[in-house]
């Protein structure tokens, strides 16, 4: 029998492809939620269920890519129910992804910034890269442009690159500081912070570059997505995989046998 896959937010744009990746990849599709008011069709076909308890009951596996406010509460019904839970909403607030950490105790969940392979792959050059590269002689500035509809900022992307680079200097992100929204007189740069832009406009689905800046030379690591659907398929992929899993806080580099 297939794996019966739920999905929360159905209706949305991700939610779409993810039902269209959930069948390609020869699952069940058993339904999803719909943000209560909404006023958006779901799919044809689709069975609409009431709320989030619900989805969770029906499902051996559920993805989530709808809004970081939803996260805990997904991540808690994981926890009651053991089922996995695929999470790739961004802008979760640092209580939010405590609680996700605290329900991996009991439920296998796999949260990332991103689910394209290739951004995954970037990411671990990223690290390997900023140890090989010292702060004190390359500055690292993250670029990142999307659609005009995105409500967070940095990405989740960009901040996963800046950890990288932060996991590869054998530090973390909030020990040496994001620069970002410079504007004015702001000072000279701070050796070791991590810069960050964020770009919005249009309908681009996702653009990150990583620049390691030196006093004579320029090293840029960079990744585009044309399409949405590498998302849903990677978190298909995920859902898939976590099947079987013992409780614990996966990555997508687990998914690729990269962690």
């Amino acid at each position: 029998m297939s794996v019966r896959i739920g999905i929360a937010g159905i209706a949305g744009r991700m939610g779409r492809l993810l039902a269209e990746e959930v069948v390609a990849a020869g699952a069940t599709l058993v339904g999803g939620t719909m943000r209560p008011g909404s006023t958006q069709a779901p799919p044809p076909g689709i069975t609409v269920l009431p709320d989030a308890e619900a989805l969770f009951a029906a499902s051996e596996a559920v993805i989530d890519f709808t809004h970081g406010s939803a996260a805990a509460t997904h991540a808690a019904l994981a926890a009651r129910t053991g089922r996995p839970l695929v999470l790739g909403t961004s802008g979760l607030s640092a209580a939010d992804e405590a609680a996700v950490v605290e329900a991996a105790r009991r439920a296998p969940i796999c949260y990332a910034a991103n689910f394209a392979p290739g951004v995954n792959l970037v990411l671990a050059i990223a690290e390997r890269m900023a140890a090989a590269l010292p702060a004190e002689q390359y500055d690292a500035e993250i670029v990142e442009m999307h659609h005009r509809q995105k409500v967070d900022a940095p990405s989740g992307t960009a901040i996963a690159l800046g950890r990288a680079v932060a996991r590869g200097r054998g530090t973390t992100l909030e020990e040496v500081g994001r620069e970002s929204g410079r504007d004015g007189h702001t000072g000279a740069r701070r050796t070791g912070a991590i810069g960050f832009a964020a770009l919005r406009g249009g309908q681009v689905v996702g653009e990150h570059t990583l620049l390691f800046a030196g006093t004579s030379e320029h090293i840029a690591l960079s990744h585009r997505s044309f399409d949405r659907r590498v998302y849903a398929t990677g978190a298909v992929r995920a859902a898939l995989w976590l099947i079987g899993k013992p409780p614990g806080l996966y990555g997508m580099m687990d998914v690729l046998e990269m962690g």
